[in-house]
């Protein structure tokens, strides 16, 4: 111990000679290990939207959505690294890049070093493809889903981050989305939106008069782990998106944004899910509070602490009355995917046009800070635009799969469930009921 208490006084008085003698490595440095850290951070979320989704369905279904999960990111890791990097970061031309393919001759469009930048948006890549995952889950061919996994990951996404964070034509507009309500979010919660009206809804989901019956999640306690290894990782996500630890003040303040916002979602939700429906709901609380994380993280290094309160809070209620509107439209979406990703992305966007300030650097001022409605009309633009390109995009791609492999699996295998008919496997061994043809 005596020997640790000398250890230590040593190496901080040490960090300052480090950086007198050479201060632009050491920044380097620290900004490198900085964003490798939120890179894993947001890698793990994939945990965490497995637990969510696995959680949500029914256990004969469990393998099959943690098995796409899991190849979600393989098939991100891949289709990034072959063409998406190049479209997103390969250049400015206004739609998308053209050059960096495989990562060669590829460069970092700041200081950081290539293949850490790369790490670090590839795991927000992955991120994207997976939401979709929950949105039509319990019905979708494995051998499909991974077509689109990497279609959206390798073309798709990439594009629309061109747009915004790769010198595209809406950030040459001063579009701001600081870490992905609409960059990741409304682009995996409208993809799962277009995915699960072709896909149509689980069978026995709506009666012939169109009420909703109610299907019931297997595993609450491993929702309820998701949803906080999710909040977790939002520290890389959010925080993360600095890309640089030179300006601390904003990093904190990302992160009080980033808690505060998932506490009120959840908070909200929970007293809207217990005034409508008499309990406060668990499953509905906790997808409030991924629905504060959502809304803030476009906005949340431009806004003060008080502002995200109201912004998650706003997301909390939000993603409540989102469920009821699906099912009005008898959308079958089984785990809040396009509650909690496609409403609060869109909601997250437009908040910056609202409670953005240039004193925290938004490129405008928010309508509630006197700066009018350029920029909430910057923001409806943009946001706007990526969803009606995914909209489109994303129908083209699941209706292509469709021709070629089908999207639906057999009506007596989604009875039976995915876990046997797609892997030949039970995620819980001695439950499942075996269905003849």
């Amino acid at each position: 111990m005596r020997k640790l208490n000398l250890i230590f006084p040593m190496l901080f008085l040490a960090v300052p000679a480090l950086a007198g003698e050479n201060g632009a490595n050491s920044a380097l440095a620290l900004d490198t290990f900085w964003v490798l850290m939120a890179a894993f951070l947001v890698f793990f979320m994939q945990a965490g939207f497995g637990m969510v989704e696995a959680g949500l369905i029914r256990a004969k279904n469990a393998g099959n959505i943690l098995m796409k999960n899991t190849m979600d990111f393989c098939m991100a890791s891949l289709g990034f690294f072959i063409f998406g990097y190049a479209l997103m970061f390969g250049g400015n031309e206004p739609l998308f890049g053209t050059k960096g393919w495989f990562l060669m001759n590829a460069e970092s469009p700041n200081s950081l070093p290539l293949y850490a930048f790369w790490m670090f948006q590839c795991a927000f890549c992955g991120a994207a493809a997976t939401i979709v995952a929950g949105g039509m889950a319990e019905r979708m061919k494995f051998v499909a889903y991974l077509m689109y996994s990497f279609i959206i990951s390798a073309l798709i996404y990439p594009i629309i981050g061109h747009w915004i964070w790769g010198g595209g034509w809406l950030a040459s507009l001063n579009f701001h989305d600081f870490a992905g309500s609409t960059v990741v979010h409304s682009v995996g919660g409208f993809a799962a939106l277009i995915g699960t009206i072709i896909l149509k809804p689980r069978t026995g989901k709506f009666n012939l008069d169109g009420s909703p019956n109610f299907i019931a999640g297997h595993n609450m306690p491993l929702v309820s782990l998701g949803v906080f290894i999710l909040w977790f990782g939002w520290f890389g996500f959010n925080p993360g998106s600095t890309l640089s630890l030179s300006d601390p003040v904003m990093v904190g303040r990302i992160a009080i944004n980033t808690n505060l916002a998932a506490a009120t979602g959840a908070i909200a939700a929970m007293i809207t899910a217990w005034a409508k429906f008499g309990k406060p709901d668990l499953a509905l609380t906790l997808n409030g509070a991924l629905a504060g994380l959502v809304a803030i993280t476009a906005p949340c290094a431009v806004v003060t602490p008080g502002s995200a309160i109201y912004i998650g809070a706003i997301g909390g209620v939000l993603c409540i009355y989102a469920v009821g509107w699906l099912d009005r439209l008898r959308i079958d979406d089984p785990v809040g995917a396009v509650p909690v990703h496609a409403m609060n992305g869109v909601w997250g966007t437009l908040a910056v046009g609202l409670f953005g300030q240039t004193a925290l650097g938004a490129p405008n001022n928010g309508l509630f800070y006197g700066g009018g409605v350029m920029q909430l009309g910057i923001q409806a633009l943009g946001s706007f635009t990526v969803v009606a390109f995914v909209l489109a995009s994303m129908w083209l791609v699941f209706k292509t799969i469709d021709a070629l492999v089908g999207l639906r699996v057999s009506k007596v295998e989604e009875l039976r469930g995915l876990d046997i008919g797609e892997h030949g496997m039970e995620s819980y061994s001695g439950f499942q009921i075996f269905l003849t043809e």
